[in-house]
């Protein structure tokens, strides 16, 4: 009978920071190049500000459902939001009038 593969694996965690991380990135870059402030997405696509904070910031993962819902709403198909960055890919500045509202956490105050 299969068994369920331990959560602590350290490799397997590893994997999920990266995923996290990736997705988290693509979000805020697609967003920031939709014009969109955190709060309109996060509307949108049925997340609360807070979660999109988090997700943005790679602390947390997000479901398959709101995958879909994140990419409808940014206009792109959902492996666009798997995608890895490319080293090519430019800093995304915020459109003209766009209202980036960052979360802060406990690194961003040195705790």
């Amino acid at each position: 009978m299969p068994t369920r593969r331990e959560y602590a694996d350290p490799d397997q965690q590893r994997r999920w920071e990266e995923s996290r991380r990736r997705v988290g990135a693509n979000v805020r870059r697609l967003r920031l190049e939709a014009g969109l402030t955190q709060e309109a997405l996060a509307l949108e696509s049925g997340l609360s500000r807070n979660q999109l904070i988090e997700l943005e910031h790679g602390r947390r993962g997000v479901l398959f459902e709101r995958l879909e819902d994140l990419a409808v709403t940014l206009n792109v198909e959902p492996s666009v939001l798997l995608q890895s960055l490319s080293e090519e890919s430019p800093e995304v500045e915020a459109a003209p009038g766009a209202v980036d509202q960052r979360g802060i956490g406990p690194e961003d105050l040195g705790g």
